[in-house]
């Protein structure tokens, strides 16, 4: 089970500025209020992952057992909620799981980024998945055409089992192409905004291709829904860290740094950073007030960011709360050889194991945040297996809507967002964008003349 540890977010003698438990207390009206608001839209239908434990997988799991065996890789081709889950999960279980297939994602439109994916790949052995619920995401789209481009030269016959759509299930221009073509298909739900959408199809396709244990992801998600069912602060881990992080930035510490002390983890840093990012930060609250709340989010990597963020945690800014990601059992491990017992420079590794070093160095750099009065929490896997990355997905999606109903903020909607995609339709010639297009050219011309 994923443990939660946030003594070194409460006040202490150390942790001077902590949060009291007193003051989590008092906060139990709002603490309430949001609760019921979760209530209220779920009884809407409008946060749909909560209820994603329950779903049928079997169309998902049936098409991975009946792809020809020839397939070994699969290349996501998605953007944002559609690549970064797909990312995290195959990199968390690839080793820990021994994976039989792989899957690399194609999340950035750089032209050289596809050229390294194409050329390390044997088309041969590659499906494609295509990911994108509206079907007019201008990065996804493009990859798309180039590839279909591409399988349809080198596959005239049966390039239409090389390619997979997961997409709205009913709208939208990508629907038209799947009766038109015959790709296999899958959806993306109507009621789970993009970055909640790594238990749907969206990652689950992914997923059972690779050969992790989908079934266990979504039994750890449910059994992590259930801790967090009700409003018992003490004993709901995705409530209480909320919170926490929220009573901090009322105090000003505005930067969540996630650092994970397992390079498996890292990618689910990234993934962190667009929930969270992207659900809280926010221009206005729910009755179109100006706010301006959010908390940055960082990464960092246990061992290897000691060595570069660390000196500025400690003596820098006190402006951030740490959380670090710790597993006690790894698959893989190695004895650190004695090769030098006459030097106590080195001898005292010797015979030690290398995941004891690297959690030691992790309770080492919490003992100095600790000291220096820096809050900090950890989140201990036991192992690295499906049902705790089911677990932790759900813990922190829970978070988030919860952190976000603290914060008087809607969780759910990105219009920041909008505008760049915006200017981007209008530059590239996209129908409907003229006026948006002369805007630009104004606005062009004048930067122009500020640089002359």
């Amino acid at each position: 089970m994923l443990r939660f540890d946030h003594q070194n977010l409460l006040y202490s003698p150390m942790i001077r500025c902590g949060i009291s438990k007193e003051l989590v207390e008092n906060l139990m009206p709002a603490v309430i209020n949001a609760h019921q608001d979760i209530a209220h839209d779920r009884s809407r239908d409008i946060l749909g992952f909560y209820d994603l434990p329950e779903q049928d997988i079997r169309p998902i799991t049936d098409f991975s057992s009946r792809l020809d065996a020839r397939f070994d890789t699969m290349v996501v081709l998605g953007i944002g909620g559609s690549a970064l889950g797909n990312k995290a999960l195959f990199s968390a279980l690839r080793t820990e799981g021994q994976l039989p297939r792989k899957v690399l994602v194609y999340d950035n439109v750089d032209p050289v980024f596809l050229t390294e994916i194409l050329d390390a790949i044997d088309l041969d052995r590659t499906i494609f998945n295509v990911i994108t619920k509206s079907g007019t995401t201008a990065e996804t789209m493009a990859a798309y055409m180039i590839v279909a481009d591409l399988l349809r030269r080198r596959y005239p016959v049966d390039y239409a089992r090389r390619l997979i759509v997961t997409t709205d299930k009913e709208k939208g221009f990508l629907r038209q192409v799947i009766a038109q073509e015959g790709y296999p298909s899958f959806v993306v739900p109507d009621n789970v905004g993009g970055r909640f959408s790594v238990l749907t199809d969206v990652g689950l396709v992914s997923s059972a291709f690779a050969g992790i244990d989908c079934a266990a992801l979504l039994a750890g998600a449910g059994s992590m829904r259930d801790r967090c069912r009700d409003t018992e602060i003490w004993s709901n881990p995705a409530y209480l860290n909320g919170l926490l992080h929220y009573l901090y930035m009322r105090a000003g510490k505005n930067i969540s740094v996630m650092m994970p002390y397992c390079n498996a983890l890292y990618d689910f840093a990234d993934w962190y950073r667009q929930l969270w990012a992207e659900s809280l930060g926010k221009r206005y609250d729910r009755q179109g007030r100006e706010i301006f709340v959010g908390q940055t989010p960082v990464k960092a990597l246990g061992t290897t960011d000691q060595h570069s963020q660390i000196q500025l945690y400690a003596e820098g800014p006190n402006d951030k709360v740490v959380t670090f990601l710790t597993v006690n059992h790894f698959s893989h491990d190695h004895i650190i050889p004695d090769l030098h017992p006459e030097r106590e420079e080195v001898n005292y590794l010797g015979g030690k194991r290398l995941s004891e070093l690297l959690n030691v160095e992790r309770t080492a750099t919490e003992i100095a945040l600790t000291k220096a009065g820096r809050p900090n929490a950890n989140l201990v896997f036991d192992r690295l297996d499906a049902f705790s990355i089911g677990e932790f997905i759900m813990l922190y999606e829970i978070q988030t809507v919860f952190t976000g109903k603290l914060l008087n903020i809607n969780p759910l909607d990105q219009p920041g967002v909008e505008a760049g995609k915006i200017a981007t339709y209008a530059m590239m010639g996209k129908p409907g964008f003229e006026e948006e297009l002369a805007g630009i050219r104004r606005y062009l011309s004048e930067r122009n003349q500020l640089t002359d």
